[in-house]
């Protein structure tokens, strides 16, 4: 079946049209909280290893995959093939998931650390638990406009 004018705009972005199309345009905040969780989790106390160290996994390789995936987008790596927007679809679908259980454990791990530790370490882990719900609610809203986009396609 050929493409139709409906389903022109079912395509990944090349260059920098990446900034001005929606849902790519969540990349950007994806990169700045899936940062910020990174960053906050690196500095605070670890108390609970295993739980903190799923949620430092799970924004690093976020980080580092958005990071990856938004370059080949700029650089037009994809081609216009279909086959690179189900690998978005699965991609944001997978982060979404990985975020939300990092950040069910934080949260969890935050609730336990809550007497016998700092304030400040304690405010830290806060702060981590609501950027990393943040950074779940954009890969989840990317992740469903990516299926939709891949469902036109």
């Amino acid at each position: 079946m050929a493409p139709t004018a409906a389903s022109s705009g079912s395509t990944l972005p090349s260059g920098f049209a990446v900034f001005t199309t929606f849902p790519d345009l969540l990349f950007i905040f994806e990169f700045v909280f899936g940062g910020l969780v990174w960053i906050l989790i690196a500095s605070s106390l670890v108390p609970f290893p295993l739980a903190q160290g799923w949620v430092m996994f799970v924004s690093v390789f976020c980080f580092i995959s958005t990071t990856a995936l938004l370059f080949l987008y700029i650089i037009g790596a994809h081609g216009g093939e279909t086959s690179w927007i189900a690998l978005d679809a699965a991609y944001h679908c997978t982060a979404a998931l990985f975020y939300l259980s990092a950040s069910v454990l934080e949260a969890l791990t935050t609730i336990f650390m809550r007497n016998g530790i700092t304030y400040k370490h304690y405010h830290e882990n806060i702060s981590a638990v609501v950027f990393s719900y943040v950074a779940t609610l954009l890969y989840v809203v990317h992740a469903v406009f990516s299926l939709i986009r891949w469902k036109s396609s």
